[in-house]
């Protein structure tokens, strides 16, 4: 079986499949604007590329099964996919390896629309994180742009430069739109548009195949890199207070950021919520692991600090001006919730967070009285809660050379996760 990957060689004057196209194919896969392209042979089966499933069952039917051939029947039988660019890229590859074994590919691939699209811009893309909406919930592509500075998405039906340009308007993070439609041909067009733009345009029917989502002022890395994609994990986390700026103790404390980071456990593709962020450090630090993160926070000078501290460790948040539950309603769902602090609302608020997290809910308080209703609210949405008493003293130093130990404010720690969603990948 030849994988070719076609559509993206050439420098905008189009792309002759049958150049490398093995003879005496007997079936050829491919999408239908593929299939037109391709000079095939008169009389060749031909199945043109919907639903794979139906793709897959019609390859198998066509090469027999062993068992009811003989071998040199079923070698006569050559079978040629077309794909976009390099198929084991997001592509076919995965699902005709999986089906049929990669001994059976012989995969000829093109140059990925990506690498295309970063190469008319005069870009490199070895800091690009890449993600695939091609089939899928455009929610991850989302995240991944809010977040990184250099991202290119693979668009899809319902999950083009349209919906993500809507999304990415309502978040006031500065991102530009380069959309790269028909690659490799000679309708190729390479167009940057603000997401607010996108939002109101009609793509269809120009063959758009890829997003570059760039924040315009970072795409020029000056770092030599090691390995491709975005930045590993940051080398330390649950900084120390001192790393940020904050109003008198309202900092969440670093042994309670500590716990809370593991149990909110933030990626890349994640949307999580900071809710009564005060400084802001949980939803910093929750973008340096590369989450997408949105502070909300009803005081002006608090807004302003986090602004400032998200600027200081070079992260993007979303930062929301107002108090929830009132101001959630205008957010994306998230992944996970941090909520700090208490209040009489505690379990109004907890209540709407838990029943919009996709995930986990990860609330700190100090009152013993509050931590039943807490507990209550998780439940009611669906989630598990766990918990518990976090007590810490720190190191202090004495006259004389010597260390004491000075306690810190005991502080519950609760979470709760919605059953199903331990260990689920992107």
């Amino acid at each position: 079986m030849t994988v070719i990957g076609t559509g993206t060689t050439g420098t905008g004057t189009g792309a002759d499949v049958t150049a490398t196209a093995p003879a005496g194919a007997t079936l050829v896969v491919g999408a239908r604007r593929h299939l037109e392209a391709a000079r095939l042979p008169a009389g060749v089966e031909r199945i043109v590329l919907g639903p794979l499933a139906p793709a897959l069952d019609g390859i198998e039917r066509h090469l027999g099964s062993p068992e009811h051939q003989d071998r040199k029947d079923r070698q006569d039988r050559k079978v040629t996919v077309l794909a976009s660019g390099d198929p084991g890229f997001f592509g076919i590859v995965r699902a005709l390896g999986a089906r049929f074994g990669p001994e059976a590919l012989d995969v000829r691939p093109s140059s990925p629309s990506i690498a295309v699209a970063f190469a008319r811009l005069g870009l490199s893309w070895d800091d690009a994180v890449v993600v695939s909406a091609h089939g899928r919930d455009p929610r991850t592509a989302v995240n991944v742009c809010r977040a990184h500075p250099k991202t290119a998405v693979l668009t899809g039906p319902g999950a083009g430069p349209a919906e993500l340009g809507a999304a990415l308007a309502r978040t006031g993070i500065e991102r530009t739109l380069v959309v790269a439609a028909a690659l490799g041909t000679a309708d190729e067009t390479v167009e940057r548009v603000s997401p607010a733009d996108a939002a109101v345009r009609d793509w269809t029917g120009i063959g758009v195949s890829v997003v570059l989502c760039l924040d315009e002022a970072r795409v020029l890395s000056p770092v030599q890199r090691i390995i491709a994609g975005p930045p590993p994990a940051p080398a330390g986390w649950a900084l120390p207070e001192e790393a940020f700026g904050y109003r008198d103790s309202m900092i969440t404390k670093f042994e309670v950021r500590a716990l809370a980071l593991s149990r909110l456990a933030p990626r890349t593709g994640d949307l999580v919520w900071d809710i009564g962020a005060g400084s802001g450090s949980v939803a910093v630090e929750c973008a340096r692991f590369g989450a997408a993160a949105v502070a909300v926070e009803q005081t002006p000078d608090g807004i302003e600090r986090i602004r400032a501290n998200a600027a200081a460790h070079g992260v993007d948040v979303q930062i929301v001006h107002g108090a929830a539950p009132t101001v959630l309603s205008q957010l994306p769902d998230p992944d996970a919730v941090f909520i700090g602090g208490g209040g009489r609302d505690l379990p109004a608020i907890v209540g709407a967070c838990a029943r919009r997290a996709r995930r986990t809910v990860v609330v700190t308080l100090a009152a013993v009285d509050r931590v039943g209703d807490v507990r209550a609210a998780l439940s009611a949405a669906g989630l598990e809660p766990d918990g518990l008493l976090l007590q810490s003293s720190r190191l202090a130093p004495l006259p004389g050379g010597v260390t004491r130990l000075a306690a810190n404010n005991p502080v519950f720690v609760l979470w709760a996760t919605r059953p199903g969603t331990e260990g689920a990948i992107l």
